[in-house]
């Protein structure tokens, strides 16, 4: 059953104070870019979901020397008048249905994809916040963060992977399921800033697409 929704108006308004640079971000599911997809569909007839990982990946429009870690946004919304239990995903009521074990972040990429380049080199940390009913009855943000021990140069041209965040399947059927895994839903990436090792050089906040910056 596929479901798509597409956001209305405009997704954010962010705040100046750190130049954007001339590149942008990018949203897809499998793989960075151009290299994944855009839309998917999955069954709600099994409590394993195959495939559904988002990758969040930049280029970021100016060479960075001293790149040692990332700071992001994503909000999503669904085609519901109100967030379904399905798209309960943190600790605490009203959205806990499924809980925090079905999503989770990931920074590490030396298992692959390889399309795009590495920046954390398997050796960034962090994690991500999901707030249910965040910015409206049917949406919820989710915040993600990392860092890694120094730092690293990039480009300001590449592709680069920054992380990945996979839903799970836990509680789609069966006995204690959570009602609304049909909901249909859009996801956007909605600002990433690239942080320098204080004293270096300057942080870099990139809000707008070099392809897509949203999926469903």
């Amino acid at each position: 059953m596929k479901k798509t929704l597409l956001m209305a108006g405009a997704l954010l308004a962010l705040t100046a104070g750190i130049a954007s640079a001339q590149g942008g971000i990018n949203l897809s599911w499998s793989d960075c870019g151009s290299a994944g997809v855009q839309g998917k569909t999955f069954a709600c007839s099994s409590n394993t979901l195959t495939g559904a990982i988002m990758i969040a990946s930049a280029v970021a429009g100016t060479p960075m020397n001293n790149l040692d870690g990332e700071e992001s946004e994503i909000q999503l919304q669904t085609n519901a008048a109100a967030l379904s239990n399905w798209w309960g995903m943190q600790a605490t009521t009203p959205y806990n249905c499924r809980g925090t074990t079905a999503i989770s972040a990931s920074f590490d990429f030396t298992g692959g994809p390889f399309t795009c380049l590495d920046p954390w080199s398997g050796g960034a940390s962090g994690g991500m916040n999901y707030v249910g009913g965040f910015g409206g009855p049917n949406r919820a943000q989710i915040r993600t963060i990392c860092a890694i021990p120094g730092d690293t140069p990039i480009t300001g041209t590449d592709e680069y992977y920054f992380y990945k965040i996979t839903l799970l399947g836990a509680k789609s059927t069966g006995n204690n399921s959570c009602a609304g895994c049909t909901d249909g839903a859009c996801i956007a990436f909605t600002s990433l800033k690239l942080t320098q090792t204080p004293g270096t050089g300057a942080d870099v906040l990139l809000t707008n697409p070099m392809l897509r910056q949203f999926v469903t």
